[in-house]
Formats: C-alpha cells, structure tokens, sequence
C-alpha cells in the first residue's frame, strides 16, 4: 500500500495495513516468520550501498529500497513490526525494537549521551534504569541528576541548572507510586535552553493508548514491548519510536554495533498482537477505576494511588492535560507494612504474585523487595516507596471477580 494511501488512514488500520505486502510472502495475508541470518544481495553495488546506510556513511533516498544485510542488524520481521509500531504513538514517524526494554533505555542514552555529560532523571523510576544511569553510566563519566517525580518546579529548575545537560528522562505514571510527570513542562523547559537536550519519556505504564509524549513536546518515546504492547506475559521485547527519523536512525547505528535487535520470532507475535493494544489497555483500565474506587473505602488500606483518586491540585491538572484515561495500574499503601502486604499477596487466588504488568491477567508485587529491592532507605525515602506498598496491574478478568479476590485477601490480613 502506497504511503499517499496509508496517510489518510486512521491509526488502528494503519497499524493492520502498513509495512507489509503479502506478495513478498507468496500471498499470506499475515507476515511469515523469516530465520535468515543472512541475506543474498541483488547485486554488488546493492552490497555497497547497504553497507554504507547501515554504517552512516550515507542516507536513504526516499522509498529507496535497500536490500538486507543480516539479522544482527536489520531483517524482514523487525523492519514490519517497526513500520506497523508508528501509528500506535500519535506524532512518531520511525520506530526501532530491541530484545528488552533495558535494551531500548540502554542503547537511547548510551546513543545521546557522551562522558561529561549529565541526564536529569525522575524518581521513582524502574529500578533496572536508576541503576543503569547511577551504577554503570557514572564510571563512563555521566552524571545522573535524580529528582521527584511529580514535582514541576524541582524539575524545571534541575533541566535549567544542569551542566551539560543532554537527556532528560521520564517516567510518568512512576513506577510504582503512579505519580504523574508534567511532559509539556519539562519539553518546554528543555526546548528554551542554548543547547536542547532531547527529552525521552519512558511511556510504559500509560502508553501508547493514553498518553502521547511526542505531541507534548517529547523526542523519543520508550517502551518495555514485554507489556501492554504485547500483553501476554510471554514474550520479551522493547521499542524506541520517535518523531524524527534521524534519532531513529542513530539509534539503528549503536543497535547495529551492540547486537540487541528483537529476534524474527518475538517480532512476528508483537506484530500480530498491535491491533489489539488497544482493546486491552482499555479493558484494563475500565476494570482498575472501579477497583481503585471501592478498595479505597478498604479499612485495611490506608490509600490508593490511581489518577482518578488524587487530591494533589497539580497532579490533577498533569493527568488532565496529557492523559486520556487513568490506565491499569494502581498501588495499594496498607496498614501493617511489609507483613500485611505479604499476607496480602499470599491470600490472592486470582491475582497473581509476580513482576511486570501489562498484560491480560492481573499481576501484584511488593516494590521494596523485588522491582526496587536494590534501593538504598534514602533512595525508598525519596521514591515514596514503603513497606506496605503493593503495585497491582488489573488484567482484562470480570472486574467483580479481581475485587471480591482483593476483598478476600485485605479481609485475612
């Protein structure tokens, strides 16, 4: 399908009709899985040509189209779901995937940012990042900047007093307090420096559904593909997508060198599981608000953290400007700290007792000794997260089932 064609179409078919031509697949009218570690070239000067792209030695024309090389560095599936990824993020016009979500972090700052140069950090973030920039990016000379999520000022006047400054990182909700990040103000804030650092949004927990960092203001948009894109607690993946095309190809460049491209097998079931991010996200959202509003009223409970339950002004004009609807994660802060929220978490019976979040069945953990366990008491402090805190990511179950198992379980501790 031509791209004069595909431009007029809605994202959702979008996502079902670009990037693949099911003649190049002997007619499937779905993408096959292709194994190839290599590629036979069309001709010598094709060989040529596709080498000197892939190293930056020169630029796609457009529609060029420019044969394969081999799998470490680009190949028929990725290429595909990559095309098919760009409509899902309102704004992005090029996406690229890796095999992890971290892999997509690492490879965005170790892409944009040099030695000497620092990145302003919200907390609390994924606690796999905060020690990617704090115990491994600071022996190569960068240095990190953390400051609380949520809180406008403090990250204002961090991105305006940071020296050589070079990334500014996001995540908003926060993982696992839920704590909403003002995008817009901080995009503004970046773009009003001598020299713009690029503004990256961990969109994880929201996205792509809900909230849409690039029309903020945003650069780059990260993913951990493990979760609500594909939703099914199999699979590992990640994905950078990004309004201009140029960081996208930047990236390709250092993913090239580092070998962390998503394999054909992982990259056919995210493809066929797109057109249904949607479906699921909304579901799950659903399901949480009318959970997060009755456990509040929970005796056991001492508060809910979901959007629809703020009371903090400022976080309720963030969610009001950026987000479309509050998403599937909530956390719960119970009375009786980390000994109720472990007899919590052994009484569920639908719900399960794992890490990660997105996908179709209901997930529950306790921060502080599994995703966050390697924070310091100061770094707890700062991050909000306490003993008794319990993330959960509501699935797509009846959602009067999920709030009878909850019921069950606070009425044990």
């Amino acid at each position: 399908m031509s791209d004069k064609h595909t431009s007029v179409l809605r994202p959702h078919t979008q996502v079902m009709t670009r990037g693949f031509d099911p003649s190049l697949s002997v007619g499937s009218a779905r993408p096959a899985v292709f194994r190839s570690s290599t590629y036979v070239f069309s001709s010598p000067e094709a060989a040529e040509r596709a080498f000197d792209l892939m190293a930056g030695r020169a630029q796609p024309e457009p529609d060029e189209q420019v044969d394969l090389v081999y799998s470490r560095f680009n190949h028929p599936n990725a290429e595909i779901l990559e095309d098919q990824m760009v409509p899902l993020e309102t704004g992005a016009h090029a996406a690229l995937v890796f095999n992890s979500g971290m892999a997509a972090i690492m490879t965005a700052l170790l892409t944009f940012v040099l030695p000497g140069e620092s990145i302003v950090y919200t907390v609390p973030i994924y606690g796999g990042t905060q020690h990617l920039i704090q115990d491994f990016l600071s022996t190569l000379g960068t240095i990190g900047i953390p400051v609380p999520a949520g809180a406008t000022q403090e990250i204002d006047d961090a991105i305006r007093s940071a020296k050589n400054l070079a990334v500014v990182l996001i995540e908003t909700p926060a993982n696992p307090t839920i704590i909403m990040t003002g995008i817009k103000q901080a995009a503004d804030t970046a773009a009003g420096l001598l020299r713009k650092p690029l503004v990256m949004v961990d969109n994880t927990l929201m996205g792509p559904a809900f909230q849409h960092p690039l029309m903020l203001g945003a650069d780059i948009c990260l993913y951990s593909a493990t979760k609500y894109l594909s939703g099914f607690s199999d699979m590992i993946g990640g994905a950078a997508i990004a309004v201009d095309p140029d960081l996208i190809r930047q990236m390709r460049s250092k993913r090239s060198l580092f070998g962390n491209i998503l394999q054909p097998d992982e990259c056919w079931m995210l493809d066929g599981r797109l057109p249904t991010v949607a479906l699921r996200m909304n579901r799950s959202s659903k399901n949480a608000e009318r959970i997060a509003e009755r456990l509040a009223r929970n005796p056991k409970v001492a508060r809910v953290l979901y959007p629809t339950l703020f009371t903090d002004t400022e976080q309720i004009r963030i969610v009001n400007e950026q987000c479309d609807f509050p998403g599937g994660m909530l956390s719960l802060d119970l009375r009786g700290g980390k000994k109720a929220a472990f007899e919590f978490l052994r009484n569920l019976r639908i719900a399960r007792n794992a890490v990660s979040l997105g996908s179709v069945e209901t997930l529950v953990c306790h921060p502080k000794t599994t995703t966050h366990s390697g924070f310091t008491d100061a770094e707890f402090a700062q991050a909000g997260v306490t003993d008794g805190l319990v993330r959960i990511s509501i699935g797509i179950e009846d959602w009067r089932d999920l709030l009878a198992d909850f019921e069950q379980a606070l009425d044990l501790v």
